[in-house]
């Protein structure tokens, strides 16, 4: 069986809507998946499943419109893909807390960074379906302005590195 990692977008943390991971567990074995965890309370959930990614994201989306009444995005992505999104930072001297890894479902346009406003010295830059953002002063007070963001969900570095973690122990937990 292989090992998920969904990313959901604007859950719990303002826009789409509220909840509560017990829910968005119990939620997903209802579906089918198995071995399901989540971790912290902004949507970020590990399962198992037989199915195709493109089978696996249709369902979970479906599941969450029903329960919520429109999905709030889901983006995927398996404990290697994290793995590289961690080691691949091209900002090796931020605090991890301080560098926010933006998950877009698709490679990002080639003109994903002409729009960028960043007024408060935010260093961005785009990698294929990430783009990596560090706020020196932290990203609560940023004026940052990117269009291309709007499609993705983001996650701290810290966070990134758990959920690869949590990834690679559901993967050596044959179940």
């Amino acid at each position: 069986m292989t090992v998920f990692v969904a990313l959901l977008r604007a859950v719990n943390v303002g826009g789409t809507g509220t909840l509560p991971m017990a829910e968005l567990k119990v939620l997903c074995e209802e579906i089918g998946f198995t071995d399901v965890k989540t971790y912290i309370q902004s949507g970020n959930l590990l399962f198992r499943s037989d199915e195709a990614e493109a089978t696996v994201k249709a369902r979970l989306e479906e599941a969450l419109a029903r329960k919520m009444g429109k999905s709030p995005g889901v983006i995927l992505r398996s404990r290697r893909e994290l793995e590289t999104a961690a080691e691949s930072s091209p900002f090796p001297n931020a605090k991890p807390n301080y560098l926010l890894v933006t998950f877009l479902p698709e490679a990002a346009p080639k003109d994903a960074l002409d729009k960028l406003a960043a007024p408060g010295g935010e260093e961005v830059q785009v990698a294929g379906r990430e783009i990596y953002i560090h706020y020196p002063d932290g990203s609560g007070r940023s004026k940052l302005k990117l269009p291309a963001l709007k499609a993705g969900t983001a996650r701290n570095l810290n966070t990134v590195r758990k959920l690869a973690e949590m990834a690679r122990e559901l993967e050596d937990d044959k179940g």
